[in-house]
């Protein structure tokens, strides 16, 4: 069975944001996104999500333009192409926060939505779910774990969102229950980095007292001095499930984990495959968080698995702002992963319930259930697509910019890695 590509369809769109904090500042008002529908000749039309940045999707739009004529189910044939397409290009994605780039975690971004797409055509064609695609569900049900972050009452000029301010550990805890109550999650996060070591170790000993048997995550996004790290570690014994990123660099994770009680996590030091055998040597990480956005799609990302299981490395899955296709696709990865131990990251509900699909997976008990129809299990929402892209067009944000965009309320204001 063939299923030729005959159409390849690259939209951007934009979404409202809240005034999330982090180490390189706050969210814009808008984030965005692009969404990827690949036709075949046999009718089904695969779809992806994928970051919105302009030079992204620059080269987005260069690789769909080669992708006519190539089998979905060639998904070898798909990264040749895309690859040739991209070429030498080193392009950097939106604030940082998923690490350093390089030519091939370029190509691994702009493969990533096609790849998805491709699966999805696939299962829609065979009439099975894209986890059987992968291998198979292990789990019938996926965990996510709550995210909370440091956040403005709203946008300056704008009227306070359903959140309200967070800027102390009552805030904090607020905005977790808010959450656990909406959701049901059982694990929390926190984006750190925002303020002084001592204020965020404060708000997990808060969240702490309020939820007794949540496991809890800090992640300050490199903000901390290994030396600084090593404290907050010790200060946090016996309170965090991982301590995620909390200073710059494989060496300095690798000095922190040395005496950490917790396992270090990362999303920013361990991003590519080449940069595995290091971190393993140095013991550096004890616990990665894929994302198949950047780690090359779903089949790269249950790869990386494979590795974490080899070397005893825990599993968990990173989340930046996406909508409806990207939790879908991290929900059939996470269902086909034997070895993910950890609740997935999610942005879902900072999202005011605005998604690109029909019927958006909903949470049960702080997990979704894994789709069982065919393809991803989600319908692309036309109307909503349209919307989205005109917010786009209308919202005048073309690449991600939080420092920048700070700098307009705090003109002095610099990005925090390693400032504490």
């Amino acid at each position: 069975m063939s299923l030729l590509i005959t159409q390849v369809t690259v939209t951007p769109i934009a979404f409202p944001d809240p005034p999330l904090l982090n180490v390189a500042g706050v969210h814009q008002p808008w984030a965005l996104r692009t969404i990827v529908e690949v036709r075949t000749d046999a009718g089904v039309v695969g779809i992806g999500e994928s970051y919105g940045d302009q030079p992204h999707l620059d080269l987005m739009n260069r690789a769909a333009a080669g992708l006519v004529g190539l089998d979905a189910f060639d998904l070898n044939g798909l990264r040749a192409r895309v690859a040739e397409a991209v070429g030498a290009e080193d392009t950097p994605a939106g604030t940082g926060l998923i690490g350093a780039s390089s030519n091939q975690k370029t190509i691994a971004r702009v493969v990533s939505p096609f790849e998805v797409a491709c699966l999805d055509a696939q299962g829609l064609a065979l009439e099975r779910p894209v986890s059987d695609l992968l291998g198979g569900r292990v789990r019938d049900r996926v965990s996510f774990s709550a995210y909370l972050f440091y956040k403005w009452a709203a946008h300056p000029g704008a009227e306070p969102d359903e959140w309200g301010p967070a800027l102390d550990p009552a805030g904090i805890v607020a905005q977790a229950r808010q959450m656990i109550d909406a959701y049901g999650f059982e694990s929390i996060k926190l984006k750190g980095g925002v303020f002084e070591p001592d204020a965020e170790i404060a708000a997990i000993r808060a969240l702490r007292e309020e939820f007794g048997d949540h496991p809890l995550r800090l992640d300050p996004n490199c903000g901390w001095t290994p030396a600084t790290s090593i404290r907050v570690a010790e200060e946090t014994t016996g309170l965090l499930e991982y301590l995620e990123d909390p200073t710059p660099g494989i060496d300095g994770m690798s000095e922190v984990a040395q005496s950490a009680s917790m396992p270090l996590a990362t999303n920013m030091c361990v991003v590519a495959f080449d940069h595995i055998a290091e971190a393993v040597a140095k013991r550096a990480v004890g616990v990665i968080l894929s994302d198949h956005h950047y780690w090359g799609g779903l089949r790269a990302s249950a790869e990386l698995a494979a590795i974490c299981r080899t070397f005893g490395i825990g599993l968990s899955m990173h989340s930046n702002t996406h909508l409806g296709i990207s939790l879908a696709a991290m929900t059939h990865l996470a269902a086909a992963t034997p070895n993910l131990e950890y609740a997935l990251d999610t942005h879902t509900p900072w999202q005011g319930g605005v998604d690109v699909v029909t019927d958006p997976l909903t949470f049960r008990n702080g997990a979704l259930d894994v789709p069982t129809t065919p393809g991803l299990g989600v319908t692309l929402d036309r109307d909503g697509l349209e919307r989205m892209h005109r917010d786009y067009l209308d919202c005048g944000i073309r690449s991600r910019d939080d420092t920048g965009y700070m700098r307009q309320f705090e003109p002095g204001f610099t990005r925090r890695t390693a400032s504490w």
